[in-house]
């Protein structure tokens, strides 16, 4: 399960031996069914999820009660409460399991650990929080900017197995839409 972490690790950064027994040592393998909430809401986040397969999003609760999704991750990628889970801070945020998920956890601590003692997962993890910056830096621009189809044109351009493997109301939710502006934005790309 290691194999997909590690090939993108190695793309990233030098990695020796070592860092690659370090990463087999930290990065416990986890199983889960779907539609399996792993983190929830206030409570601190215990950890951070590297995603093998399998399709997982973060949510929360607005203030009619209505569940807001605020992330979809796909393989390979990484996904928790970020904010909370670095600072070890009550989360108002759900990590849920959409489909069946293969994933690779690793504790704050432990964390820490291979960042103060590998140069590979300093630098490794200084791109990942680089590219967690872009990525949400340029969402927050196209909520901002683009029209609702627009963003869907995207989300199809960009992550089409989301399209296959996540349901409707989360990627409506995602988009800043809600499911009957999809439905119709849907049938006129398809016409």
């Amino acid at each position: 399960m290691h194999d997909l972490l590690l090939n993108l690790i190695i793309q990233k950064v030098v990695f020796t031996e070592k860092d690659k027994d370090l990463c087999r040592k930290y990065f416990e393998p986890v199983l889960f069914p779907k539609n399996r909430i792993i983190e929830h809401e206030d409570k601190v986040p215990k950890y951070l999820y590297f995603v093998v397969s399998g399709f997982m999003r973060l949510f929360y609760y607005n203030n009619l009660g209505e569940e807001v999704t605020t992330h979809i991750n796909c393989p390979p990628g990484f996904l928790t409460s970020y904010q909370n889970f670095i600072n070890q801070t009550i989360s108002n945020e759900n990590v849920e399991c959409i489909t069946e998920c293969e994933l690779l956890r690793i504790r704050r601590n432990d964390l820490e650990f291979l960042t103060l003692n590998s140069s590979a997962f300093k630098d490794f993890s200084i791109w990942v929080f680089q590219e967690s910056l872009t990525y949400n830096e340029n969402r927050s621009k196209e909520l901002a900017t683009l029209s609702a189809e627009q963003r869907y044109l995207n989300l199809m351009n960009n992550y089409p197995e989301i399209l296959h493997n996540v349901p409707l109301q989360y990627i409506a939710s995602f988009l800043g839409m809600n499911s009957k502006s999809l439905s119709r934005i849907r049938k006129q790309i398809i016409k």
